[in-house]
């Protein structure tokens, strides 16, 4: 539990975990958040919000194990009841973690996770091919040779 907490508090160094729900809830409509993570004893009009964050959003939400003052002082605050993960990446570490604990209760969403990830990454590795083309010149000379055969009919 202590290694998950550790790891929300290095995702809000890094600038990638929204705390509140003011910021949950603007990540959530923006489609950035991931994951909204809930603590364990969030009151029952915080649990309906982050569901309707987590709808509006197209994210997973998930109740942590962690109470609010717990979740709180990993991310810097004395109390905080939802948080929200920006990056795929940390969302699936998150989600390990929480699969490792209860795999029952977190599997299928660390799984999810786990597939938008490799997804992400993919296009991150794509995207980075397509720029090295473009910067090696490849991509200029394939299509100034189409140029030149279309010119040429």
């Amino acid at each position: 539990m202590d290694s998950l907490l550790s790891l929300l508090g290095l995702a809000k160094k890094a600038g990638r975990l929204e705390v509140g729900e003011e910021p949950v809830g603007a990540a959530a409509r923006a489609r950035k958040a991931r994951l909204i993570l809930l603590a364990s004893d969030a009151a029952d009009n915080s649990a309906r919000r982050a569901q309707h964050f987590a709808d509006a959003g197209a994210c997973i939400l998930l109740r942590l194990p962690a109470t609010k003052d717990e979740l709180g002082s990993a991310v810097g605050r004395s109390s905080v009841a939802m948080t929200a993960l920006t990056d795929v990446g940390f969302a699936e570490a998150v989600a390990k973690k929480l699969a490792a604990i209860d795999p029952v209760q977190y599997g299928e969403a660390a799984e999810r996770l786990s597939v938008k990830a490799r997804r992400a990454q993919e296009r991150r590795n794509e995207q980075e091919r397509h720029e090295k083309n473009l910067r090696s010149g490849k991509k200029r000379a394939i299509h100034a040779a189409g140029a030149k055969s279309d010119k040429s009919r």
